[in-house]
């Protein structure tokens, strides 16, 4: 299937000000089973300056400067993905260690996956919400993340927060609603808790659908010997197929968020953005 995605992001300002440099995070991710056919950047002001990099988490990232003063930045991202079916269950676990929760990483692989296995405060009710699933799971490792993720999409009500960073968990689990990341960081900060390196995506969801709604969506990844790097979707309750188109992965959400960035001034400013994702031949 072939996706046409189209993302525009527009601030407004109050009064002129002038812009710090911008981090864009846009560009759909490379994958076994997405290939991005074209890609093209606009924006509404023409930068000083505008280069692309890897991060420290190699993801594919734009930084752009400025001069002058502004009252206006649009932002238009536009991708052609192709992506390919893909069977997410396509793997083994290796060595035979990992089969069963809890596991230990090799040193050398558990230096590399330190910061995705960074354990935050989390409530006893959470750690037996968990606990409760991985014995049903017969601490089968796979079968503990996938009956985790069903359980936490049948168990929550998801609802849409366009603005701001995830809630912390304990106040994700207690509310038993929330919006995409903030169940995928309360299931990030749970999968962690059990030894289980675990980071946040942030990405494109699309399902044929009439009259579709998007926005940006949010998801996890795990980290399992033999597997690489697997995604787990806690609001659609599935693990993360061709559907899903990654733009930034990392350990810390507010790493993958669209755009970074400050201004000099005292204005107020509006955000509105726009996202139409659609299947062209």
């Amino acid at each position: 299937m072939k996706y046409k995605i189209i993302h525009e992001t527009e601030y407004t300002y109050s009064i002129d000000v002038f812009l710090e440099p911008h981090y864009l995070r846009f560009k759909p991710k490379i994958t076994p089973y997405a290939e991005l056919l074209s890609y093209n950047l606009k924006l509404s002001i023409l930068p000083a300056g505008l280069t692309e990099q890897s991060d420290a988490e190699n993801n594919l990232i734009h930084i752009c400067w400025f001069e002058g003063l502004h009252k206006t930045l649009v932002i238009k991202s536009e991708a052609i993905v192709l992506a390919h079916e893909h069977n997410p269950f396509n793997f083994i676990l290796y060595p035979s260690d990992f089969f069963k929760v809890p596991f230990t990483y090799a040193e050398p692989l558990k230096n590399v996956l330190q910061a995705a296995l960074r354990i935050g405060k989390i409530s006893s009710d959470l750690i037996e919400y968990g606990d409760g699933i991985l014995k049903k799971s017969n601490f089968n490792t796979v079968e503990f993340i996938t009956n985790l993720t069903d359980q936490i999409h049948t168990d929550f009500v998801v609802e849409s927060r366009l603005e701001g960073v995830p809630f912390e968990a304990d106040k994700t689990f207690e509310l038993k609603r929330a919006s995409c990341r903030d169940l995928s960081w309360m299931q990030i900060q749970l999968l962690r808790h059990f030894g289980i390196a675990s980071r946040f995506v942030s990405g494109y969801y699309f399902i044929l659908i009439e009259n579709p709604e998007f926005e940006l969506h949010a998801w996890v990844e795990v980290f399992l010997p033999g597997a690489g790097w697997i995604g787990f979707d806690p609001s659609n309750g599935i693990m993360t197929s061709h559907s899903h188109i990654a733009i930034s992965t990392s350990s810390m959400p507010e790493n993958t968020m669209p755009v970074t960035g400050s201004v000099r001034g005292s204005a107020t400013s509006t955000l509105t953005s726009n996202l139409v994702i659609e299947v062209v031949d």
